[in-house]
């Protein structure tokens, strides 16, 4: 059972547990954002056509079936918004950690050309063996 709670414990500090989680809470912030747009600016303003709020569009096919076509469209409108936005958010963040990555790799290879103390202390004792 220990085992199992240090396995645990690992796994859910790893850095892309986290991120995820970040992910997750940051979606839901987004989607509360998007769906106030698609309720009170662009249902409304489709909605125009209809001569009535887009979400309330709905098809009478008998007197007690009905369609909530509306409803239906405007969950595709949040979708296709949500969707756009995590596509800009999770660009965006790929596009900083390349360039970080691109950074370090640079520091890296300067790193690797200069030499090191013991090879520039080789080198002189190579020389003063040869004087």
């Amino acid at each position: 059972m220990k085992k199992f709670f240090a396995e645990f414990r690992e796994f859910a500090l790893k850095g892309s547990v986290m991120d995820m989680a970040i992910g997750v809470i940051i979606g839901a912030a987004f989607q509360n954002i998007v769906t106030a747009l698609t309720d009170n600016i662009i249902n409304p303003i489709i909605g125009l056509i209809f001569q009535s709020d887009l979400s309330a569009v709905q098809i009478r096919l008998t007197d007690q079936v009905t369609l909530g076509i509306g409803a239906f469209i405007s969950a595709i409108i949040n979708f296709i918004l949500m969707a756009l936005v995590l596509f800009i958010f999770v660009k965006t963040i790929n596009k900083i950690k390349a360039a970080a990555e691109r950074k370090k790799k640079d520091e890296d290879s300067e790193e690797e050309a200069a030499p090191t103390a013991e090879e520039l202390l080789a080198e002189i004792l190579t020389e003063l063996k040869k004087k």
